[in-house]
């Protein structure tokens, strides 16, 4: 079984996260791709999501729902402390030991790999695949042996919130019945 590990704050989940997602089981030739929202980043103590927990999972859930090979993990949200992904990672090992694991990760995490909790044990236990930017060349060339998959996405969770503080629309930037729940739960307003 291939199955990807896609971890995130996912605050809140837009269409950019569901088209790499989507990418990414159709060029790595995934059974499974597992959504994990993050509970505590230890690389953003400083900045916690702006929603809570359940209503980034909530969030997620609708957003995937009625894709079979889409899941969403609640995993990392009912751990205490920092949520290091290698544990995460382990996790789905002991679960799963027969799986090929993948793990994605945007670029911009690349420069930072190296400080990532026990990552020798994670490079063990997973393949990296990053999603790659036009812009981000010189990330590639620095970490060759890391799968890669190419799309430009000008979408980001710190752009939607801005645009509902400032009260404008997010249609067409997240699905529908995430942008339902962000309005019933009055999310992201200042």
């Amino acid at each position: 079984m291939r199955i990807a590990l896609f971890g995130g704050s996912f605050d809140p989940v837009h269409h950019g996260h569901l088209l790499l997602a989507q990418d990414a089981v159709e060029q790595l030739g995934l059974e499974r791709l597992v959504f994990i929202p993050a509970g505590v980043n230890p690389h953003k103590l400083q900045c916690a999501p702006a929603a809570s927990p359940l209503l980034r999972l909530k969030m997620l859930e609708a957003a995937t729902a009625g894709v079979d090979y889409f899941q969403c993990d609640p995993l990392e949200l009912e751990r205490h402390g920092p949520s290091y992904t290698v544990d995460t990672v382990e996790s789905y090992q002991d679960r799963w030991p027969q799986a090929r694991l993948f793990l994605l990760l945007g670029e911009d995490n690349l420069a930072k790999l190296h400080t990532w909790h026990r990552i020798e044990r994670l490079r063990e236990l997973v393949e990296f695949v990053c999603f790659g930017r036009a812009l981000e060349e010189h990330a590639a060339a620095s970490h060759p042996n890391h799968l890669r998959l190419e799309r430009r996405i000008d979408i980001s969770s710190t752009e939607i919130r801005q645009r509902i503080a400032r009260g404008l629309p997010i249609h067409y930037l997240v699905p529908e019945s995430v942008r339902a729940l962000i309005q019933s739960n009055a999310l992201y307003q200042q």
